[in-house]
């Protein structure tokens, strides 16, 4: 009776574990999709507060001009940003095709505003009144400006924080040394072999496919093993590599090996591997060799 009623706690403490995990990772996944829904949201609102600016600017224009030709355009001008502006704001910020037009779009009504601004400063340079307004319209574009600025920072923030999101993390990073004999070693001077291993964790965010894993195995003066001059990029830098490993990421965790064939002399002391991936450090772990 006992035993059974021990297996049974056991079974629930299990899946009570396992509940707890599974959670959790949905959690994180579902934070992770509001802030990429954020960043496409931001985006959005940062195309409507430029229509919507263009849209009052034509009404400026109106009143300071007595030109009836003149008149007329900037009306059906007027009336296309609306009608764009209204499109915009009945589209999904998901609706990634339709996102891109009305930003062609916009990119032609931000063109045609500029044209008709010095179409119409030319016409009325000597006009004070004019120009008057026009230092009102040029101060509420500044003020539209500053807000597209703020709404650019806020996007560039979440962008940060996606990137941050799908870039690859190594996990668990281990040195082995093996001597001629292929036998694990803890004495550097019999070793013959580096032998590093890493798991790379699971991110169901970052991008699939082919990755190069590139490795600096770092001595303890500070210089990198490396043979010849193999290079990668990092922050507008080239650094040298000690390894250089090709995976093919699923989004699952994996685990990686690599070797260094010892063919110098490496002294005892404190040796530091680097992990670099897509322009990342995505990990490092410090050893004592002996």
């Amino acid at each position: 009776m006992n035993y059974k009623r021990i297996s049974v706690i056991a079974l629930v403490a299990i899946l009570a574990i396992g509940l707890a995990v599974v959670s959790y990772f949905l959690i994180e996944e579902q934070q992770e999709n509001k802030e990429m829904a954020a960043l496409f949201e931001l985006e959005k609102e940062e195309m409507e507060n430029e229509y919507s600016t263009f849209a009052n600017q034509y009404e400026e224009l109106q009143i300071q001009i007595n030109n009836d030709s003149l008149q007329i355009k900037l009306e059906r001008e007027k009336q296309k940003t609306q009608r764009l502006l209204e499109e915009l704001r009945q589209t999904k910020s998901t609706n990634a095709a339709e996102i891109a037009r009305l930003k062609k779009e916009l990119r032609t009504v931000r063109a045609v505003m500029r044209s008709y601004i010095i179409q119409i400063d030319s016409l009325n340079q000597l006009n004070q009144a004019l120009t008057t307004e026009n230092k009102k319209v040029r101060a509420q574009y500044r003020e539209a400006a500053q807000q597209m600025t703020k709404l650019s920072e806020e996007k560039e923030v979440l962008n940060q924080k996606v990137a941050l999101a799908a870039q690859l993390d190594a996990t668990n990073i281990q040195l082995e040394m093996k001597n001629k004999r292929g036998k694990a070693t803890d004495k550097l001077k019999r070793a013959t072999k580096l032998i590093i291993s890493f798991d790379i964790a699971k991110n169901p965010t970052a991008p699939t496919g082919e990755r190069n894993i590139y490795i600096r195995i770092m001595k303890p003066n500070g210089d990198i093993l490396s043979k010849g001059e193999s290079t990668f990029e990092y922050e507008n830098r080239q650094l040298k590599y000690s390894i250089r490993k090709f995976i093919e990421y699923t989004g699952e965790a994996q685990s990686v090996s690599v070797y260094w064939n010892i063919e110098e002399f490496l002294s005892p002391g404190a040796y530091t591997i680097f992990l670099f991936s897509d322009g990342n450090m995505i990990g490092s772990q410090e050893f004592n060799l002996e």
